[in-house]
């Protein structure tokens, strides 16, 4: 297993990143919340979990080992395989998924897409006791989780200027996308995906 990676950051895209490690630019996908972290010609260092299947072997990174730790579990449960995992993660930090569990809150889990009400009660079934309460995690894992730590415009606006965009550029394309995005009754920020706006803002500036 690979636990970890530490290297410079070389390419920064909407769902991951290439991380140069010893001259070898290996491909890591990430939450938004991690990819807000990384700054194109930087180190950095990033917990690690490798899924593997017959026909390809994928890289996933996180802020830190909690994250990877629940992201690891959740795949643990009926039909949530790592594309489901992170998406989860991209919503919730790793302690927001524990509150959710452990309170039985279907409507939060449900705001995840790909989740629907008997997934949640699945989810909720299967984890019940295993994931944890909020704290069980490391103990800086509620104050370093990206997830909270960020509003969906800050990550996006750190993912576009990651990408190359001036600071101005990124946030003339928040503010273009976000009535968009907002939905008729005013959607609060935290139900606002970040991956969705981020491809959004991209669209705005011209790259599809």
């Amino acid at each position: 297993m690979i636990a970890h990676l530490e290297g410079t950051v070389s390419a920064v895209a909407p769902d991951g990143a290439v991380i140069d490690v010893g001259g070898v630019g290996l491909q890591v996908t990430c939450t938004p919340g991690t990819l807000a972290g990384l700054r194109l010609g930087e180190r950095t260092r990033v917990a690690t979990s490798l899924v593997v299947r017959e026909d390809a072997l994928s890289l996933y990174g996180f802020a830190d080992s909690d994250e990877r730790n629940t992201f690891e579990l959740l795949q643990t449960a009926s039909g949530v395989g790592p594309r489901l995992a992170l998406a989860m993660l991209a919503v919730f930090s790793p302690d927001g998924l524990r509150r959710a569990v452990a309170t039985e809150d279907l409507a939060a889990l449900m705001k995840v897409p790909g989740i629907g009400r008997k997934g949640a009660q699945r989810i909720v079934l299967e984890l019940a006791g295993r994931l944890g309460l909020p704290g069980d995690g490391t103990p800086a894992a509620a104050a370093v989780a990206p997830a909270a730590a960020a509003s969906w415009r800050d990550q996006v606006r750190i993912g576009l200027v990651n990408l190359g965009w001036q600071a101005r550029e990124a946030d003339l394309a928040i503010a273009a996308v976000e009535p968009g995005l907002a939905g008729p009754d005013g959607e609060s920020a935290q139900d606002i995906d970040v991956a969705v706006a981020l491809r959004a803002a991209l669209r705005v500036l011209g790259r599809p």
